[in-house]
């Protein structure tokens, strides 16, 4: 039996706002301290995730973003974006890095069912 607990931080704020990367300083802090942590990128929230976009943010004195965002997913953290978001951006799924994926809210509320707590930035 898995008794890890979850946490799904839900994401609203993209690369333009410091939210993002205090978002994902906790994500992988979630990470360090045992939980199962998931990210789930909407609104300009998709834009962490958007190649090349990534590059550019960096709130000092935290980590840049594409640092967080590699540590975050290289320890196990998994982040979903919102297909209406996505899509009306214009974006596609190849515009995104590697590892996201493109789901509905329904993955996040089937683990608020089975008991993850949830953050929102």
């Amino acid at each position: 039996m898995d008794n890890t607990k979850e946490l799904f931080v839900l994401v609203t704020n993209g690369i333009e706002h410091e939210k993002s990367s205090v978002a994902l300083t906790i994500a992988c802090g979630g990470i360090t301290s045992g939980l199962k942590v998931s990210l789930f990128l909407t609104s300009s929230g998709v834009d962490i995730a958007r190649r090349r976009g990534i590059d550019l943010a960096h709130v000092a004195p935290l980590e840049p973003l594409a640092g967080l965002v590699a540590d975050f997913m290289g320890r196990g953290g998994r982040i979903y974006a919102c297909p209406p978001c996505v899509k009306s951006r214009g974006y596609e799924a190849s515009d995104l890095i590697d590892g996201v994926e493109v789901m509905g809210a329904s993955v996040m509320h089937r683990a608020i069912q089975n008991g993850a707590a949830t953050l929102s930035f």
